[in-house]
């Protein structure tokens, strides 16, 4: 057997560098383009790193879990409604006045509609799948016989 090189250029991977960078810039929320382009590769290389590498496929995907998390998160309470905490300033008289009080968002439709038909798919898609079943054939009777 041969230990000849199968030709093309040579890989820019590096294991180590690669997977720890790749980690990082998926969890400050990049995407795989703009991954690629902070790399300078192309996103097909991008591609072809993940499956031919497999420490750099999981460093990807633990890296992207906690910004998804938080995003879903954020949807979820968008979609039922929250409250939280905010301080009111004012100026009485030249002097800040700062008054505590409560930030009320009711839900919002638009959440609750992306995550139902995300959640839900069989209730809540726009498109609909109905089985229709039995007999479905038409009886025309002696009504219209000598028409």
């Amino acid at each position: 057997m041969s230990d000849k090189h199968p030709g093309g250029r040579p890989t820019k991977y590096n294991k180590e560098y690669h997977s720890n960078i790749i980690y990082w810039m998926a969890k400050t929320g990049l995407t795989d383009k703009q991954m690629a382009g902070e790399l300078g590769i192309t996103e097909k290389t991008l591609n072809n790193w993940k499956n031919a590498h497999e420490e750099f496929l999981l460093s990807l995907k633990r890296g992207k879990e906690e910004p998804d998390s938080k995003v879903e998160d954020a949807l979820y309470q968008r979609a039922l409604g929250y409250s939280h905490p905010e301080d009111k300033i004012f100026n009485q008289n030249g002097v800040p006045l700062v008054v505590p009080t409560i930030k009320h968002y009711p839900p919002d439709p638009t959440a609750i509609i992306f995550w139902l038909k995300n959640r839900r798919p069989d209730k809540w898609r726009d498109k609909q799948e109905i089985e229709h079943s039995g007999d479905m054939s038409v009886n025309i009777g002696k009504e219209f016989d000598g028409i």
